[in-house]
């Protein structure tokens, strides 16, 4: 369920040391997302990391508002480290993602020297590791997970990571595959369509586009299922699910489909999909693939290809020129092959870092 209020510790004075290790005249507090200013300021921060990290920048406003508006402080708390003058020079953000599951985003202002830009990291991580514990005692956990990312090629992120105790544990290949007008014609529809036994059909909607709470409730217990003998997997409640993917700015009810075996009398989902707008604020906009699982019951008999045949042929239908999706490159069921096989191509890499917490 959702919390009334969040499980971390929202007065960083709390979890800091009276002395953080900061430059003279800089405070480490929460960020203002009323404030235009560190919104801006913020998404620059996010904008310049992202480009030495993969050679290009991808983030808006609407990724940072994600992290920081009253909305997303449901599961989020944040803390920013300001310069003497006020600036924003480092950003630390927490989200209770799942039981035993804590995602940690940090972020260094990249013009920094490296005295100040290492001691705004120490005070990131410091942060991170006391709100870990806070959600892992709400939680009544022993062992709360830190999981955070970084770029393939971000040596300066790696190195900090590993001094302070995290642990590489997977790599992720970051996909993409061009899309053509004719490949509108893949399927039949992209909102209705059978082959082989199996019905591949958009999530029900309401005449005001509100979805069916059945059919999201099937897509949810499909990737569940799917997703249990998976790296990390993390039990994920149907409210905290739907909360999480509401959130994305590229969220659209119209992109989540679902597959359904007819060999029996009653249709039985066995697959999902859920589509995401990754929007060009220069060009085409593009489809991603948030998420896909078929149920181990229905493996083989081409429910994976035809769900992305289906977003494919949405995208195609939609004018949009390519869609995105992410492989684990360590998995051992070799989803790679399909995608592959299919067209895509890794675009740059990223990786999955793991810091286990005691919770006192």
């Amino acid at each position: 369920m959702i919390p009334e209020d969040n499980r971390f510790e929202s007065d960083p004075a709390t979890v800091l040391p009276e002395d953080p290790g900061l430059p003279e005249g800089w405070v480490a507090e929460p960020p203002d997302a009323t404030d235009e200013r560190d919104v801006l300021r913020l998404t620059s921060l996010l904008r310049n990391h992202e480009r030495a990290g993969r050679g290009w920048a991808g983030a808006s406003e609407d990724d940072v508002l994600v992290e920081v508006s009253e909305h997303g402080l449901a599961m989020r708390e944040n803390l920013v480290v300001r310069d003497h003058t006020g600036d924003i020079r480092a950003w630390g953000s927490v989200h209770d993602r799942s039981v035993g599951r804590m995602l940690y985003v940090h972020i260094v202002d990249r013009t920094l020297d490296e005295a100040p830009a290492r001691a705004c990291s120490q005070v990131l991580f410091t942060w991170a590791e006391a709100q870990a514990q806070a959600v892992g005692a709400a939680r009544e956990l022993t062992v709360q997970q830190i999981d955070t990312g970084a770029f393939a090629d971000d040596e300066r992120q790696h190195q900090w990571l590993e001094g302070r105790g995290f642990e590489k544990v997977r790599t992720w290949w970051q996909m993409s595959r061009p899309v053509a007008p004719e490949e509108s014609e893949l399927v039949p529809s992209p909102e209705l369509w059978e082959e082989n036994g199996v019905r591949f059909r958009s999530v029900t909607r309401q005449g005001d586009g509100m979805p069916d709470e059945a059919d999201l409730r099937a897509v949810h217990d499909v990737l569940e299922g799917a997703f249990t003998d998976h790296f990390n997997s993390s039990e994920e409640t149907f409210e905290e699910f739907v909360h999480r993917l509401r959130e994305d700015p590229g969220h659209r009810w119209d992109h989540w489909w679902l597959a359904e075996l007819l060999d029996g009398e009653q249709p039985q989902a066995c697959g999902a999909l859920v589509g995401t707008v990754s929007e060009s604020a220069r060009g085409t906009d593009g489809s991603y693939v948030s998420y896909l699982g078929v149920l181990e019951s229905a493996r083989g008999r081409g429910v994976a290809k035809g769900l992305l045949h289906t977003i494919i042929a949405d995208a195609a239908n939609r004018g949009r020129d390519r869609v995105g999706l992410e492989v684990d490159a360590d998995s051992p069921t070799g989803a790679e092959g399909l995608y592959v096989a299919m067209g895509w191509a890794t675009k740059y890499v990223t990786e999955s870092w793991h810091k286990d917490v005691p919770v006192r």
